[in-house]
């Protein structure tokens, strides 16, 4: 898997005030469960394929 970088906002040049520091946190837990419902209906269908070609063949 790919590293956590941590990403500060970094201030305009010239600027005398420095920029908040922000951290980049992504919450992928939506994707993850998309992806196992992706690949969960993939091997059902799959299967159901394999299984039809048994009893048309």
């Amino acid at each position: 898997m790919a590293k956590k970088n941590k990403r500060a906002v970094q201030s305009a040049p010239g600027s005398s005030v420095p920029a908040p520091r922000v951290e980049f946190n992504p919450d992928y837990s939506m994707v993850k469960k998309d992806l196992k419902r992706i690949g969960a209906l993939a091997g059902f269908f799959i299967i159901v394929l394999v299984t039809l070609s048994f009893f048309l063949k």
